[in-house]
């Protein structure tokens, strides 16, 4: 992911409303989502702010008593409230709580509670039970943390006072989380590019111009779409929003001539009716985005997040981000970095198949599932043609294929200064000013062979998701990647399994998918995509296999020789299946030790990343950082190998460390982790500091994949882990108590 300063986001996804009373406020649920546990009046009503309590009345109970000589059982006056603990309920005024809360705690007043804040960790809250007489004490930091994030909530929904439960402020961690992800993460990062939305999702915060203005780009293809954006500019003059529509053919020319005039471009619509007018309109198709400052559709953050969509019954949503992508690559020819006009000419890691046919799997009994899968793999098809296939990112000599986008001149979207270091030696050896050189330079009127090559690789990192890393840097457009290959592998593999289970060993192509020499209509069969797969496997052993180490290398098809980077996308071929049997065996042995960290998988090897300094700083894909994608791929290929011991213990450790930090550090969830870190991983320095960080009193997004990675994990490990995972235990203390009770339950057997 290549956007770094992007800060408007649109929420434009609707929750459902809240339900109407359901009769008693015992009926309404402990763990309802914000929306619906902050708007129903019933539940924080004062008069009926608890369970029922017994009581004793003059005509009944109390006179039993006194014929039998008993006394009234003796009602507790005491600091401590006597209702049962798990229906114990508070009665908060909202505003001067908050104010204590976070005066007394939030020693470091960044509207969080830390373990870093010095507070006495305990305040006291009056009980719904006793209408506000007794009091109880909230101890800890995660108590405490939970009750500045309800808070926070209450008085979002307006809320002056509310009767709250105990168990959302001591909820296990890990039900928090999960339940944070499922109702509040994912519709945070839900966007919609239509009219709702338009306004800012538009606007760009990286538009250098000296007029930055909303604009929108629509393919030639797209005609209604840009009768309805010109409409909308029509009806709404004041916000400005500029419709410029694009030519059939995209060069890198174009790309950089629209770099002047810098706008959103055009993802899928679908035609909805209107419930009050019965007329037919176009909607925007929604999309998940990374974090919560973007409004644009990125291409293997997707992927990612789809895994837990799919997990948390999300399927419409996975479905329509694959109908986007298919909208993505019929009119712009390739799955793109993200939908900005900047990147039209830079992809993604391909993840198309895995995504369509997961989805599939979910909603195949349903009509028109087959002609979802069936547009999926036309759209696939024409992708690996004629982006992965194709000069200049196919190696004719090895067969393999590389990360390397067309472009000219220098990638504008970086923040201003990024590349000053290197562009201003060449700025004064043509005695001009900087912005001068740079205009010069992209339109080729100063040539410059080794900045043409800089920016050559400069790009394909960006293209490789891998943003970036010492693996790269200076070399990877020439690289034939084992991650690049590894995915290529799997969409042959995907492909040819497709055509002959689901469309019985045909499929009809038509002409809109058809790429070089291919005909309309042509019979694709699953042979021809089987000898694909059989070539590329032979190529990943000849040229990235190490067998001495026991790993995938990258191969350099310019020296033509291996590099000795150590990465952790070596596991991506377990996920595809490219590996043999021996082969991850021999991974699992040799390679799996170098990357395992206290929380999970290193990115790169210290070894391979090398010393750093001020002069060589650290990058955010190399060592000591660990990214959630590479956790995923590596937990789903190891199982597939039947390591599932390795599975499950890589994916506790990612788990533990998110969960830890998550309790910690009120309730944070980021982009990256430092994965040696076991007091605050979530603290990386790297480049692009961390996204997911900056929030006040409650986070409302998370990060996508790494939300995608918690509820993923979950699947992963098994029910005694989950039980351990939400008593914050750590892996080798788990893994003591088992061995423990292991022995135990033999010697009780001899």
């Amino acid at each position: 992911m290549s956007a770094t300063t992007q800060d408007a986001a649109v929420a434009t996804d609707s929750q459902p409303a809240p339900p109407k009373s359901r009769g008693s406020v015992d009926d309404l649920g402990v763990f309802d989502d914000a929306k619906t546990y902050y708007t129903a009046d019933e539940r924080h009503s004062h008069n009926r702010a608890g369970p029922r309590t017994r009581t004793y009345s003059q005509n009944s109970l109390t006179k039993q008593f006194e014929r039998l000589g008993l006394r009234e059982p003796y009602r507790r006056g005491s600091h401590d409230e006597s209702t049962i603990p798990h229906s114990r309920r508070f009665l908060i005024q909202v505003e001067p709580t908050l104010q204590s809360l976070q005066s007394q705690e939030d020693t470091d007043g960044n509207m969080q509670i830390t373990i870093e804040d010095n507070g006495p960790k305990v305040l006291s809250l009056r009980t719904a039970a006793s209408n506000g007489h007794n009091r109880f004490d909230i101890r800890g930091t995660y108590m405490l943390s939970n009750l500045l994030q309800e808070l926070s909530l209450a008085k979002e929904y307006g809320r002056k006072q509310i009767i709250l439960d105990e168990a959302r402020l001591n909820e296990n961690p890990v039900n928090r989380l999960s339940r944070m992800i499922r109702d509040h993460f994912w519709a945070g990062l839900t966007r919609r590019i239509d009219a709702s939305s338009i306004e800012i999702a538009a606007r760009d915060p990286k538009d250098w111009t000296d007029d930055p203005r909303p604009r929108i780009y629509v393919p030639r293809g797209a005609p209604e779409q840009y009768e309805y954006y010109m409409k909308l500019a029509q009806e709404r003059p004041e916000i400005r929003l500029d419709v410029q529509l694009l030519p059939e053919k995209i060069t890198p020319e174009l790309v950089r001539d629209m770099n002047d005039k810098p706008g959103l471009l055009a993802v899928d619509m679908e035609k909805v009716v209107d419930p009050k007018t019965g007329e037919t309109q176009l909607r925007g198709r929604p999309f998940v985005v990374p974090g919560g400052r973007f409004n644009e559709l990125y291409g293997w953050d997707s992927y990612m997040e789809s895994l837990g969509l799919l997990i948390n019954d999300k399927v419409e949503l996975a479905k329509s981000m694959v109908l986007n992508f298919c909208f993505c690559i019929k009119h712009y020819g390739k799955i793109l970095n993200a939908t900005r006009s900047y990147y039209l000419s830079r992809s993604q890691p391909p993840f198309l198949t895995d995504m369509a046919l997961r989805v599939y799997e979910k909603i195949k009994h349903e009509p028109g599932a087959l002609d979802f899968l069936r547009t999926a793999m036309f759209a696939a098809i024409k992708e690996y043609h004629s982006v992965w296939m194709a000069e200049p990112r196919l190696d004719k000599v090895t067969g393999l294929s590389r990360y390397r986008p067309e472009g000219l001149g220098v990638p504008p979207e970086t923040e201003a200064g990024h590349f000053v270091h290197i562009l201003e030696p060449y700025v004064e050896k043509h005695g001009l000013t900087f912005d001068e050189f740079v205009r010069a330079y992209n339109h080729g009127e100063i040539k410059e062979p080794e900045l043409d090559n800089y920016f050559m690789h400069d790009r394909a990192v960006r293209e490789s998701g891998h943003d970036t890393t010492y693996r790269f840097e200076g070399v990877c457009a020439d690289l034939a990647t084992i991650d690049l290959n590894s995915l290529l592998f799997k969409y042959e593999s995907d492909i040819s399994r497709t055509i002959r289970n689901i469309f019985n060993d045909k499929l009809v192509v038509p002409a809109e998918y058809c790429v070089g020499d291919a005909k309309a209509d042509q019979v694709g069969s699953s042979a021809y995509w089987d000898r694909r797969a059989k070539r590329r496997k032979l190529a990943i052993d000849k040229y990235l296999w190490n067998e001495k180490d026991g790993i995938y290398y990258d191969y350099n098809t310019a020296t033509r020789q291996q590099c000795t980077y150590e990465s952790c996308t070596t596991f991506w071929a377990l996920w595809a299946g490219v590996s043999n049997p021996r082969q991850a065996s021999s991974m699992v042995t040799k390679s799996l030790p170098k990357f395992e960290a206290f929380g999970g998988l290193l990115s790169g090897t210290k070894e391979s990343r090398g010393e750093i300094g001020l002069e060589r700083p650290n990058r955010q894909w190399d060592y000591p950082y660990g990214w959630a994608p590479q956790q995923m791929l590596a937990w789903t290929g190891l199982y597939r190998y039947g390591f599932t011991e390795e599975a499950e213990r890589l994916a506790y450790k990612w788990l533990f460390m998110i969960t830890k930090a998550f309790v910690d550090f009120n309730g944070v969830v980021v982009e990256k982790y430092d994965v040696t870190r076991p007091i605050d991983p979530h603290r990386v320095d790297a480049e692009y500091g961390n996204q997911g960080l900056d929030f006040k009193g409650v986070a409302k997004e998370g990060f996508g994949w790494v939300n995608a990675s918690y509820i993923y994990g979950l699947q992963i490990i098994n029910a005694h882990m989950r039980r351990a995972l939400g008593t914050l235990t750590p892996y080798e203390t788990f893994v003591k108590a088992l061995e423990e009770n292991h022995n135990r339950a033999l010697a009780e057997l001899l």
